[in-house]
């Protein structure tokens, strides 16, 4: 049965054959073979990289499970020259598993919807771009949650905003 799935993709290390963290999207949207593609944004980094990030979301489907999906994204990251290191550091290519046509995918390695998506605007906006209402299991749909991180705060009187 096929199924769908949600792929965020990011990058801020350019690639020799392919040149810039845009383009290192590019070649990796092509070897998805996606069914829908967001714009690619620029975003800053977290944690210790100082290199801005080129992001995307895709979706394709698939006959895949979704550790033999994990496996196959793996795969590719390897083939661009992805290392295991530093977390949330600079990376060639980084594809997460966002969310799943089946709902809820729970095991050590891989859980689905990801842990941080309702956290991280660099994933639902573009992620917005290309499946506005699909459901994050027990979260609401992605365009709240990406009103939830958008939406102006007030300021208090001590000068800082409210809420995260």
């Amino acid at each position: 049965m096929s199924q769908r799935y949600a792929i965020g993709l990011g990058s801020n290390q350019p690639h020799g054959r392919y040149g810039n963290p845009a383009r290192v999207l590019a070649a990796a949207l092509d070897e998805l073979q996606p069914i829908a593609v967001s714009e690619i944004i620029e975003t800053a980094p977290i944690g210790p990289s100082l290199r801005t990030f080129a992001n995307a979301a895709a979706l394709i489907e698939t006959h895949l499970s979704p550790p033999e999906l994990l496996r196959c994204l793996k795969a590719i990251e390897r083939s661009f020259g992805r290392r295991r290191g530093q977390r949330w550091g600079a990376r060639v290519l980084d594809l997460d598993i966002l969310l799943w046509s089946g709902g809820r995918w729970s095991e050590t390695a891989l859980s689905i919807p990801h842990r941080h998506l309702t956290e991280r605007l660099f994933a639902l906006d573009p992620l917005a771009q290309i499946v506005p209402t699909w459901k994050i299991p027990g979260h609401g749909t992605v365009r709240q949650h990406l009103s939830r991180l958008t939406r102006p705060r007030p300021i208090h009187r001590s000068g800082r905003r409210s809420g995260p």
